[in-house]
């Protein structure tokens, strides 16, 4: 008998076989050619606002610097190397990664060998075991080498290495959305705790100055020119800013430990020295909402996700054609040690394996169904995402507008109400004017120059909320190759 011969063609079919299931298109989202929020007037001065040049008005590097702060800068570089959280993500990434190389080894062969001796007695009280037969134990000593390897006709181990490769991917960009999310929080903290240092250098003043109009009051009092009332409206005045004085160290403890914390180190092992928040928001290029796409880590996220569920719906759809599983056995097997390796000891089986579900009870088209319920679950999500992030650029642009107008309305509150303070001393000074016209002057100055140092956080605040909106400077192409996972 002549042996079988397959085809050329037919032997390339089995061996690459064919791919079943949908090829991934990226899915469309929601988004407008540009921000509903026009951006604020100091970013439209500086020529660093550029969206006819899409390529030009991404952030670069390390977006930190931007601020110009080297004390920050130092911080910032300390989160990323000694972050915990960070670590952990980073951890996360490279078992995605490996995963990539689990799964990719099916596409190979896979050979074991069991080697094995033992020793052998039948029972002659054994069923159908003829009577006559001996029943000395025999010797057995066994070499096997055995090699298994399935044909992937229908394409489900290469989608799933393909949707290894992009939870890797999804994985990635996590560990640079945590990073994000990381860094801004390091920045607010620290913007944060700059802030109550102004409050505090204020307040400070403000008790100093305080303190000098008690002994004002008291050097009239005792002279006759100032009633009591008036020394009692001084002193609870400036008991007052005392305890608003002490206060804003509860606040500053807290955002210093919150940042040890982040950089890596106990509480007890960090400190600040004070520095008051006294810098103006940067210039920061924002360029067109489609950008996001591409910018945003958390939306590289979600549609990598989106394309290893279309993969799952490829995996599902595989199963319900035939597996073709090739292999083979050889090795030496003998009866002792004398003989076990012998040539006519050696022993082979090879041969193919075609397998085929019949009847699974709906087990297939069940799983098939999961699979492209979380395909749209993930496209849902996947434009979900991306319209909160257009949502959060909207936010902080429109805050950052907002509060830069404020924050001109508020230094002409705050120029306008400090005369008012030494009118009002001097008249009362000369007699004209009665303490509680001093007292209302004093408060009216205190909370507008206390209200401009809020407006001046509040905008630092938005300025790392947008940044942190566009991405901190991050793109797709910064995303693992799957290629460069093998």
């Amino acid at each position: 008998m002549k042996p079988l011969r397959l085809p050329p063609a037919l032997l390339v079919l089995l061996l690459a076989g064919c791919t079943v299931g949908p090829k991934y298109k990226q899915p469309t989202v929601p988004v407008t050619p540009a921000y509903k929020e026009p951006p604020p007037d100091s970013f439209k001065e500086s020529d660093q606002w550029k969206t006819a040049h899409p390529n030009a008005d991404a952030l670069r590097g390390n977006w930190w610097e931007i601020f110009g702060d080297s004390q920050l800068n130092a911080l910032e570089q300390q989160v990323t190397v000694s972050n915990q959280t960070l670590k952990m993500a980073e951890a996360r990434f490279r078992q995605a990664r490996t995963m990539v190389r689990y799964d990719r080894a099916s596409e190979f062969p896979t050979i074991s060998v069991a080697p094995s001796i033992e020793s052998l007695r039948y029972s002659p009280n054994q069923p159908y075991f003829p009577s006559t037969a001996g029943t000395a134990p025999r010797a057995g000593f066994i070499l096997p080498f055995d090699l298994s390897y399935e044909v992937d006709l229908w394409g489900r181990i290469r989608r799933t290495v393909t949707a290894a490769g992009e939870e890797a991917q999804a994985t990635s960009a996590d560990l640079q959305t945590v990073a994000l999310s990381l860094h801004a929080e390091l920045a607010m903290d620290y913007f944060e705790l700059r802030s109550a240092d102004a409050q505090k250098r204020l307040l400070d003043d403000t008790v100093k100055a305080y303190t000098d109009m008690v002994q004002l009051t008291t050097d009239l009092f005792h002279g006759g020119a100032a009633p009591e009332s008036d020394l009692v409206q001084a002193r609870t005045q400036l008991d007052t800013a005392r305890v608003e004085d002490t206060d804003v160290g509860v606040f500053r403890s807290q955002y210093e430990h919150a940042i040890a914390i982040l950089i890596g180190k106990p509480p007890a092992d960090f400190g600040l020295l004070p520095s008051p928040l006294n810098v103006e928001p940067p210039v920061i290029p924002v360029g067109l909402p489609s950008r996001l796409l591409e910018r945003r880590p958390d939306i590289a996220a979600s549609e990598r996700r989106v394309a290893e569920a279309n993969e799952g719906i490829g995996i599902a759809r595989a199963a319900y054609f035939p597996s073709l599983v090739l292999s083979a056995t050889g090795g030496f097997e003998g009866s002792s040690i004398t003989n076990w390796f012998t040539w006519p000891s050696r022993m082979w089986a090879v041969g193919p394996t075609m397998m085929e579900t019949l009847f699974d009870a709906g087990r297939r088209r069940a799983t098939s169904e999961s699979a492209l319920a979380n395909y749209d679950a993930t496209v849902a999500n996947y434009r979900e995402t991306t319209l909160t992030a257009v949502q959060q650029v909207e936010d902080n642009l429109s805050a950052l507008r907002i509060l830069e107008q404020e924050g001109l309305q508020q230094k002409e509150a705050v120029a306008e109400a400090r005369p008012g303070v030494q009118l009002f001393t001097d008249r009362f000074q000369a007699g004209v004017d009665p303490y509680l016209q001093v007292v209302s002057a004093q408060t009216i100055a205190l909370l507008n120059e206390r209200n401009e140092v809020d407006i001046l956080r509040r905008r630092m605040d938005a300025s790392v909320l947008l940044i942190k909106g566009l991405g901190g400077g991050w793109d797709v192409s910064k995303l693992p190759q799957i290629s460069s996972m093998h």
